[in-house]
């Protein structure tokens, strides 16, 4: 089991870096290279640069995730479809994607597309809280503490 992370903008990068060296856990970052970045990381994590593009990080993540790996990812399609592989997919504001909540979040998604392409303007998501943190931290230790190894 891996723990994938969509990281062109994921604020929690380092809070996954921490748990999955507790678990023991590998971590692959997967972003962009104009995300490019010489900070050295730990020997669990692996860092897989993709061109700029829409979609590249998430066809590398569908290309190398496996059943039972976790996914950190704030793209509600890309949640879907790992979903579809029997991956763990996780918010990080704290949720996990669940096959009762991904209709409705890609049906909002679409809405606001939609809206968006008419000419509307619509809200930005929410500023990352300490509480979202908070939630999603716990929420990835309780994931890693039911898995068997």
């Amino acid at each position: 089991m891996k723990i994938f992370i969509d990281a062109d903008a994921c604020p929690v990068q380092d809070e996954v870096i921490d748990l999955a060296e507790q678990y023991d856990r590998q971590v692959v970052v997967v972003k962009s290279f104009s995300h490019f970045s010489h900070n050295e990381q730990p020997e669990f994590v692996e860092t897989v640069y993709v061109d700029k593009g829409a979609e590249m990080a998430d066809m590398k993540i569908m290309q190398l995730t496996k059943k039972n790996d976790i996914v950190i990812t704030q793209d509600y399609g890309l949640a879907a479809l790992c979903m579809g592989k029997g991956c763990r997919v996780l918010h990080h504001k704290g949720f996990e994607y669940t096959t009762d909540n991904i209709d409705r979040l890609l049906t909002m998604r679409h809405a606001g597309q939609m809206a968006r392409k008419a000419g509307h303007k619509t809200k930005g998501p929410k500023a990352l809280t300490h509480e979202d943190k908070s939630k999603f931290k716990k929420l990835l230790f309780e994931i890693l503490n039911s898995y068997n190894f």
